[in-house]
Order: structure tokens, then sequence, then C-alpha cells
């Protein structure tokens, strides 16, 4: 039986200064089985989020920070498919990358095998190398593998920023669950990716 609650008003933010030099885009998930009519599991949002998600792809670029995409990556027995049905099997059309937001030489894929994109991948050890401690983490979706992947990064003391219009979900719901979580217990800054800029050098540091 359905029960009303009552939803936590979100704080969404107008206006997000970040450091290039120390932040990170992580793209999530932003494939053809989720994001294409399609695909496999495909969601209703998936095409709504690529823009946002071009946005902020092209201000990481112009503003040369560090692109990560994390890639669902299944093979044939994969126990997840017993809960999802088959997706994401590696070397299909599903499994790719969306073609609007094509990795470039220099952006780093990382293959996962479960929701959290630091499970078993070189993620935080690219982000330490580069002494990145900020994360702006879009894709999909809310409350599945963006909430685990910004979770993990969360518990290694990274700070989280989600453009919430450059994230899928599949349900209201799930929408404010995941962000209120995200912003509660981690500290996640809640805005949208027209409200992310890049933080301008004090005239004192220009030489």
């Amino acid at each position: 039986m359905a029960k009303l609650i009552e939803a936590p008003e979100l704080e969404i933010k107008d206006h997000v200064e970040v450091d290039p030099h120390h932040t990170a885009l992580i793209i999530v998930d932003v494939q053809n089985d989720f994001v294409h009519p399609k695909g496999a599991l495909f969601g209703e949002e998936g095409p709504r989020i690529i823009e946002p998600c071009k946005r902020l792809l092209q201000m990481a670029r112009e503003h040369g920070m560090f692109v990560a995409y994390t890639q669902d990556t299944h093979y044939e027995g994969d126990p997840e498919w017993a809960i999802w049905g088959e997706h994401c099997r590696k070397g299909t059309w599903g499994w790719e990358i969306a073609s609007e937001l094509q990795p470039q030489e220099g952006e780093r894929v990382f293959e996962k095998v479960r929701y959290d994109g630091f499970y078993g991948t070189g993620l935080d050890h690219e982000l330490r190398l580069r002494n990145i401690d900020t994360l702006i983490i879009c894709g999909t979706v809310a409350n599945i593998c963006v909430h685990y992947t910004a979770a993990s990064a969360g518990l290694r003391w990274y700070k989280i920023i989600h453009p919430v219009d450059a994230i899928a979900a599949l349900s209201e719901f799930d929408r404010i669950a995941a962000f209120h979580q995200a912003s509660w217990l981690f500290g996640a800054t809640l805005t949208r990716s027209e409200n992310i800029r890049v933080a301008l050098p004090r005239p004192e540091q220009v030489s």
C-alpha cells in the first residue's frame, strides 16, 4: 500500500566555483543501453541529460580539467544480469558510450563491473596522481551508479558536486532520495550544470 511522505527540500546552489587544477569531471555510464531508446535498460530521462553533460564536458575541456568516464561492463554469465537482464555486454553497441559524449585523447575510461565506479578500477589512483580533491559527478542513474560512485568518493574524502540536471533518475522518489542522501551524508553540493563556473585567478596570482 502506498504511503505519502513529506519530501525534504533540496538546496540547489545557484553559483558554484571550481579550481580546474584540482577538479575532475566524472561521467557515469552514459552508454547506449541506458540513454538510447533502443537500449536494453533505456530510461526516459536518458536523452535529457545529454546536453547538460555536453555543457560540462565542454567546460572541462576548455579549462584543462581531468575527465574520466565510467563504463558499465559485463560478460557472459554476469550475476548482475539476473537482477536487470542482459545489458552493457562488452563490445556491443549498447555497451558503447553515447556518441555525443565520446572521450577524446587523454581522457580516461574506467570499465566497471558493479555500480561503484571505484570498485575494482584505477579511478582513485588516477585522481590521486593529479591531486584532485573535487569531483563533478553526472550521468546515469541518480540512485544507483551515480549514487554509489559518489558515495564511494565521499568515503575517500573527495568533495562532491552533483549537477542535478545532468543526472538521470528513474522516478522522482529516486531523485529526491538520492540527492538528499548525497547532500546529507557526505556533503555533496547540489547545483545545475550552467551554475558551475571555473574560478578565475586573483590579480595577484597572475604573473
